[in-house]
């Protein structure tokens, strides 16, 4: 499931997959500039979130609460 996930990344752009010529052969992926700016993006959500849990706990009750 990895591998077939970064193939797909590789595909849109946002890595890149090299191969060394080494038995057994490997293989290194790297972050292209649009998979940097993604990753970006995704740490500032991942901020916004750890920022806004209390918050987003609580309407989660208020929400379980009325149902």
């Amino acid at each position: 499931m990895l591998s077939q996930t970064l193939r797909t990344l590789d595909r849109d752009g946002l890595v890149t997959r090299t191969v060394e010529p080494t038995k057994p052969p490997q293989v290194t992926y790297a972050l292209t500039p649009l998979g940097r700016q993604g990753a970006s993006y995704l740490c500032d959500l991942i901020h916004w979130i750890g920022t806004n849990t209390p918050a987003i706990l609580e309407a989660q009750q208020r929400y379980d609460a009325e149902e």
